[in-house]
């Protein structure tokens, strides 16, 4: 368990900050902006909470924790074998449990005739936020992977955690009965 007695440090004062492994890193790490994007996205999440209950709820609860722990997971480089056993580290197992979540919660909707602007329900309206800051991150992930070794299994988290985020905001949207559907060319000028 973390236990922290001082909030801050000073460490980070002249712009870097510290790994896991006790490394030091600029701020603007695709490493460290990948994280801080999940601490965004975990951050709207909490937003959304406030507005939902039930299964809804659950879930959420339940991705909020394993995205401190996609956090630890990015701010762990690769380690050495006999350090790695005890690395926390997103699992393929968690990308499952995602897959047959979305897949239990599509099966209530109807397929989509359209694509679907942000929005119909506050609670939706949020989950697309977090959706499209999942999706940064992701993009970050995969930035950060050009120099440094990154989880796979924490990259396929991302993916299908902003999958599973857009299928619950259809969900909160009365099961798609709210979802704001585009209209192409809608307000184009005819001529």
């Amino acid at each position: 368990m973390v236990k922290l007695t001082k909030i801050y440090t000073r460490g980070g004062d002249q712009g870097e900050t510290s790994l896991v492994d006790g490394s030091r890193v600029p701020k603007y790490a695709p490493r460290i902006e990948a994280f801080g994007s999940i601490d965004e996205a975990n951050a709207v999440l909490g937003i959304v909470r406030l507005h939902s209950s039930g299964i809804i709820d659950e879930m959420l609860a339940r991705i909020q924790n394993e995205l401190f722990d996609l956090g630890a997971d990015l701010a762990t480089p690769p380690l050495e074998d006999a350090h790695e056993a005890g690395a926390l580290r997103i699992t393929d197992d968690q990308v499952t449990r995602l897959e047959r979540e979305i897949d239990a919660m599509n099966e209530r909707l109807s397929p989509l005739s359209s694509f679907i602007l942000p929005g119909g329900s506050p609670v939706a309206a949020h989950l697309h936020l977090a959706r499209t800051i999942v999706r940064r991150a992701e993009r970050l992930m995969v930035l950060a992977g050009q120099d440094t070794e990154i989880n796979a299994a924490a990259r396929k988290y991302a993916n299908r955690l902003s999958d599973h985020l857009f299928v619950l905001s259809r969900i909160a949207n009365e099961n798609g009965a709210q979802d704001v559907l585009w209209k192409p060319g809608a307000t184009r000028q005819k001529g």
